[in-house]
Parts: structure tokens; C-alpha cells; sequence
């Protein structure tokens, strides 16, 4: 009926992948090998795997996702492949309405919501995050939302658990504003054309199945009873309709009294009650044999009926309090169903949520997207990184997201005003070294080489650090794939701008960078007994790796100049764009003898090593590091935590910077870049770097090594 992908190996055993960035490699290899299978390379090779999926190509394509931003990612593969997605969501897509519609795309979704956090013991209260407390409050909007932006969908039952009712759970769906005939239409019409059998399901029409049901009332109200389910024509009886006709709600009159009463019956008895007002209600005991009847409740005393009954109504006698006797009616005004469906649209006991939807959805979000203004700052101390140094009293005028003037006495009617006296004003910090926000594992370290995944497809843009990180002054941070393999993934260079999707955050038109390692991540030596497999096991392997994968890109570019067939390579495609200087190294380093290794190995090459981060060893080099032109991303003063650092000395920075390397300190680390000034000021300490070029260290030399100066 339709071919099924996600963003998970589900039960398979190979190591490959192990990460969402990897899985997104393998599905857009996977896309790329089908199309060059289907259209040359089924006439060099029998492969039965690419056979298949371009046969599944022609079913309607589910995407099971784990939430809204894995709908993005999945809808970037869409585009670049010109593929169209049915979305099995997990109900959380009211956060992100506006970019899942661009999408152009349907969903199928689930109707499981999260259930009220249990809040009555306050440690337990402590516990429950805000973000929570707001999926609590919002999840059963998320089909109105859905409707309201026009976003076509169908319900599933997937995610509920056992004594849950699928139906009243569309039911609250209902009560938060989805409308009753589109609830219908997304468990009828719409699946069936997702499925593309349409024509034959789906609607009550000449030519179509037999295929309904016959409820009892509103399916989707708690006392709602599927009594039969029609199946091409066939009848299935589910529930019998044991109401007896007498049910219903009735006039009950005598002399100047009126009643509201409301009978029902199930399993052959008759229950009624009185219905003062829409809080209050006295039941009434009822008997009923055959056509006759009998009642008896109070009202300020005793009163006691007695009559016959058909279905248009009732009547008798009636002894009263006093004794005395009157003539009795009852009318019947409406079913129970209607009655029923009145009291569930008058309820108030389901409200709307009160508060808004915060972007990003977590605790300090907005919900009000920041504008771009104007502004002055006045008389503050300011940092300029270039020729003219840090200038006192200077004020700088922001416009269009850009200083736009630097000097005294600027002036302009547009622009607020911000009093800058005895404060220092200084460029945004740059974190060259970062691991935050990213989805799903940092590492694909399955392989030797890993370089067809990015970083870029599996940026987080809900990390509560990128909030923590902009409060200690960072800006714009590298987002680097992990140390575990020789040649690592490509990097992702994002503006740290709270609320935005991932897309909105990337640094647009920045330069291309892929991480590379070397030392004992790379060659497993403190991975443990089990891993003694993967190569290389040794440093000398490690260079070996990178001659091996450079000569062969070599060998795919000239493959792809022959004019010949050819299969994209996407780990081909990156590593060769290193070798053309289209792609820049950061490589995890630390000691002296890799660190030659590897400027060695880009020399015979033919190109240069971007970065050298980490570089605990740099102050030995940092003369052949100044002359092949590589760069140094430092800690400050981290040391001694494994034995290949044991040389690490505080004073590392100051000596690169001295023989003339581009150095910058980076953080590695979520908590450390919430303080990179602090970090810089200790090359003012160590090594008595000025305190000019220490902030440069964590904003302008960063700026230089991510060419974005």
C-alpha cells in the first residue's frame, strides 16, 4: 500500500549509522544510487535492494517522524529530490504551523495526548518542565491548528494505549475546535485519498463499498455506540441497541407545575431523573412494565405517577403531597442524543489553552518575533578589534541589523537611545569549537570516514544553551561533528538566534568546513577491549587513511571528467572538495608529531590545513604552523585529562600568537562558552598577551579561521 521510511534503523544490527546525520546521509545516498541505477547502471550490475526501491517509488511515501523538526529535515530531502511525503507526525506539529505548511505536504496523526503531570507533592512539581506543562496544555489543539492553516491530515490510532478510546480522543480534538464533518473527513475521505483509493472508499456515494457504521449517538461522545459496521455491503452487528422507545427527554406537566425529565433505558431498565437546572438533577425511581408506568421522586414532599406510555409520550395521574390527585402529561421534546450533543457543545469544562505558543517552545521563549531596529548606543568604551583600537566615550548606530556609524555625537529621530556610560561595548564572541544544539549524536563514528554527513541537516534549534550562550555574549558558533573518526563530518556555522528554525540559523553564504581528527579517539585507545576492529589502530594508520581517501577522490574526479557513467558519491564528493580547496579542515589535534604528519600530508596534496583545533602541542610546531598557514583553536588551559595531553601548558596561546599563528580559543564544551572573555583573559595572564588581541582570541581571529571576517 505505501513504502515506509524514518530516521531509524528500527531493529537492524549493523553499526552503520549510528546517528541522525547519518541516516539522513544513507536515505539522500540511497535516493542518488536509485537514480543512477534506474537510468545506466542496471546495465553494469544486478542490484535486487535498488530494484526494489525503485518499484516502492511509485507508492505513496510515508515519513515517520519523531517530532516537528525531524518533518523539516525529512522535507529538505523532498525538495532536493523532488519527492513528495505523507508525514506520520507525533502531534506536536501546532509548534511549527507555519513552516510545516510551506511544506505543501500531508500528515498522518496520532490523537494520544500527554496526560496531567502529577503536581500535588512539590519536589514531584519541581520536576515537570515548563515545556511539558505547555505540550499538556496545547496537544489537543493540534488537529484545529492543523485545520485552521490548511494542512490536510488524517487521524491514526498509533500511540494509544490499550484502554484508550481512539474516538473520544478525536472527540477532544472536537471540544478544542476542530470541526465535527472534518474530524469525519480525516478518518474517511482523507486517508483514502492519501492511499489513492479514493474511488473506491472514503464517501457515502452511487458506485463506492458498502463501507459505513451506525452509531448511537456521536461517536465521538463517551456514551457514542458504534452499533454496526458495514463492510462491502456485509452488516456487523458490534453492540446491540438495547434503549427501549420510552428513552428521551420529556415535558412533564400537571396544573401550573413543569418538569424537564430525561428517561433512558439500557439492558431493558428505565432510569430518569429531574432536571432542576444544568448543575442539579433528583433522580426519579422508575418502573416500566409493557406500556405501563409508574414514578416517584420529591419536591417538597412525595409525588407519586402512575400511567401508560407509547412513544409520542405519556400520561396518568398523579397523587401530590397533600394527597390530592391531578392529570399528567409528559411530551417528548428531543432524543438523548440531541440532548447529549447540546450538553457537549455548552461544556465548559475544556478550554482553550490560555497562553500563547513560545518560540522556541521551552521555557524563555518569545512569542512575539524580535524585529530588526534602530539604535544608538552612547558613550561606551568600545572595542573595535581593528587600527583605531578601543575608543572611549564612542558611540556606534545600529541600522538594519549592521553598525552603521562609529564616532561621537551621533545622531538620528529613528533610533532608541541606549545610555552606554562606564560600560565596554565589544564585537560578538565566536565559538570556532562547539558541539551544542545538534540532534541525535555528534558522532558518526562507525566508519574511518564519515565525510557525507553534515552537521547542517541536524541542527537543534531548541538547545536551551544557544539562550545560555547569547546571555555570556557568543553569537555565532561552529558546529562540529565529533573526534571518533580520522575523517570526521561536515560542520555547521549558525547564528545564534533564539527561536528560529534550523535553516534560519545557519550563517548564510558561510564557508564549507569538515572536521577531521587524529590521535587516541581516532585509533579507538580508549575506546576499551571491544573496539579493536574498525582501522586503523595505530597513528601511522591514521595517515594512511587520508592518503588512501585522497587518492581515491582523486580517482572519483577523474571518473567524473571521463564523461563516463557514474554513481554520485556524496563522502566522494566532499573530500575532493578539500583537495580543490573548496572545503576547509578543522582537525582535532593535540600532539606535535600528528600535527607535522598532517600539514606533510595536505603539502603533497596540494593544499592547506584550515585548523588545527585543540592544538595542545602547538607551541612546539607553531613555526611550521605559521608557515604552512594553518591555524590554531585552543583551550585556555585545560591539561591532563587523558595522557596524550600531558604536555599542555597554559602558555600555548600566547606562543602560537607570538610566532605569528591566527589563534583563537574555543570551548568545546556548553559551559565553558557561556565565558569565553574569561577564557581570553587568561592569555593575559599566561603569556602576557595584550588585552586587545586576548578578545580577539574569541572574536575576530575565530572570525578569520571560519573565513567570515
Amino acid at each position: 500500500a505505501a513504502h515506509i521510511m524514518s530516521f531509524s534503523k528500527g531493529s537492524s544490527t549493523q553499526s552503520y549509522p549510528s546517528s541522525l546525520m547519518g541516516c539522513i546521509a544513507l536515505i539522500r545516498q540511497t535516493y542518488l544510487d536509485a537514480d543512477w541505477y534506474k537510468k545506466s547502471g542496471s546495465a553494469e550490475q544486478l542490484n535486487l535492494s535498488l530494484d526494489a526501491f525503485n518499484e516502492l517509488a511509485e507508492l505513496p511515501q510515508i515519513f515517520v517522524v519523531r517530532d516537528w523538526l525531524e518533518v523539516l529535515r525529512a522535507g529538505k530531502i523532498a525538495r532536493e529530490f523532488n519527492k513528495s511525503y505523507i508525514f506520520k507526525g507525533n502531534g506536536d506539529e501546532y509548534k511549527r504551523l507555519e513552516e510545516l505548511k510551506a511544506l505543501d505536504m500531508p500528515f498522518i496523526i496520532p490523537v494520544s495526548y500527554p496526560k496531567a503531570m502529577e503536581v500535588a507533592n512539590p519536589y514531584d512539581a519541581e520536576m515537570v518542565s515548563y515545556a511539558d506543562m505547555l505540550h499538556w496544555e496545547h496537544a489537543a489543539t493540534n488537529p484545529a491548528q492543523l485545520h485552521k492553516a490548511n494542512i490536510p491530515f488524517a487521524f491514526t490510532h498509533n500511540g494509544l494505549g490499550p484502554k484508550e478510546s481512539f474516538l473520544q480522543n478525536v472527540g477532544k480534538a472536537i471540544k478544542m475546535g476542530l470541526p465535527e464533518n472534518e474530524a469525519i473527513k480525516s478518518l474517511t475521505q482523507t486517508p483514502a485519498q492519501l492511499m489513492g483509493v479514493e474511488d473506491l472508499v472514503g464517501t457515502l456515494e452511487k458506485g463506492k463499498y458498502a463501507n459505513f457504521i451506525i452509531t448511537k449517538g456521536s461517536p465521538f461522545d463517551k456514551k457514542g455506540i458504534i452499533l454496526y459496521n458495514f463492510i462491502q455491503g456485509e452488516k456487523f452487528q458490534i453492540q446491540e441497541n438495547k434503549m427501549l422507545p420510552i428513552s428521551g427527554v420529556y415535558e412533564l406537566k400537571w396544573e401550573d407545575k413543569s418538569y424537564q425529565l430525561e428517561l433512558s433505558s439500557e439492558e431493558g431498565k428505565v432510569q430518569s431523573k429531574w432536571v432542576v437546572n444544568d448543575s442539579t438533577s433528583i433522580n426519579v425511581k422508575t418502573l416500566v412494565e409493557g406500556n405501563k408506568i409508574s414514578m416517584r421522586f420529591d419536591d417538597e414532599g412525595i409525588v407519586r405517577l402512575s400511567g401508560v406510555w407509547d412513544e409520542k409520550g405519556m400520561l396518568g395521574g398523579v397523587q401530590l403531597p397533600s394527597g390530592d390527585w391531578a392529570n399528567w402529561t409528559a411530551k417528548r421534546t428531543s432524543s438523548l442524543d440531541e440532548q447529549n450533543n447540546k450538553a457537549t457543545k455548552n461544556q465548559d469544562s475544556v478550554d482553550n489553552p490560555s497562553s500563547s505558543i513560545p518560540y522556541p517552545f521551552s521555557a524563555f521563549g518569545w512569542t512575539e518575533k524580535p524585529e530588526s531596529k534602530e539604535y544608538i548606543i552612547k558613550n561606551a568604551t568600545v572595542w573595535t578589534n581593528e587600527k583605531e583600537g578601543i575608543l572611549e566615550n564612542t558611540d556606534v548606530h545600529i541600522k538594519e541589523g549592521k553598525i552603521y556609524k562609529i564616532g561621537t555625537n551621533l545622531k538620528s529621530n529613528s533610533a532608541t537611545i541606549i545610555d552606554g556610560t562606564g560600560k565596554h561595548l565589544t564585537p560578538g564572541m565566536i565559538d570556532e569549537h562547539s558541539h551544542i544544539a545538534i540532534s541525535r549524536g555528534v558522532n558518526e563514528g562507525t566508519q574511518s570516514s564519515s565525510a557525507e554527513v553534515s552537521i547542517a541537516h541536524v541542527v537543534n534549534s531548541e538547545d536551551v544553551n544557544i539562550y545560555r550562550q547569547l546571555s555570556g555574549g557568543v553569537t555565532t558558533s561552529q558546529l562540529l561533528h565529533g573526534s571518533a573518526n580520522p575523517i570526521g563530518g561536515q560542520s555547521a556555522l549558525i547564528k545564534l538566534k533564539w527561536g528560529y528554525t534550523p535553516d534560519k540559523m545557519l550563517f548564510e553564504g558561510a564557508a564549507p568546513f569538515i572536521k577531521f581528527a587524529l590521535g587516541e579517539n581516532v585509533k579507538q585507545s580508549n575506546w576499551g577491549d571491544d573496539y579493536r576492529v574498525r582501522y586503523p589502530q595505530t597513528r601511522m594508520g591514521v595517515e594512511q587513511i587520508f592518503e588512501n581517501y585522497f587518492v581515491k577522490a582523486r580517482e572519483y574526479e577523474t571518473l567524473k571528467q571521463s564523461g563516463k557513467s557514474y554513481r554520485t558519491d556524496l563522502e566522494m564528493e566532499a573530500i575532493l572538495e578539500i583537495l580543490n580547496s573548496e572545503r576547509f579542515i578543522t582537525c582535532h589535534s593535540y600532539q606535535q608529531g600528528e600535527i607535522n604528519m598532517l600539514m606533510k600530508v595536505a603539502e603533497r596534496h596540494d593544499f592547506t590545513i584550515n585548523t588545527f583545533t585543540h592544538i595542545l602541542e602547538g607551541y612546539k610546531v607553531a613555526d611550521k604552523m605559521a608557515a604552512h598557514g594553518a591555524g590554531g583553536s585552543s583551550f585556555s588551559d585545560w591539561w591532563a585529562y587523558k595522557y596524550e595531553v600531558i604536555d599542555a601548558i597554559p602558555y600555548n596561546g600566547a606562543i602560537m600568537h607570538e610566532q605569528g599563528v591566527t589563534v583563537a580559543f574555543n570551548s568545546d564544551d556548553a559551559e565553558m562558552a557561556r565565558r569565553l572573555n574569561q577564557e581570553a583573559a587568561k592569555a593575559v595572564k599566561y603569556g602576557g598577551v595584550s588585552e586587545e588581541d586576548a578578545l580577539k582570541f574569541v572574536a575576530l581571529n575565530p572570525a578569520k579561521l571560519l573565513h567570515i571576517d
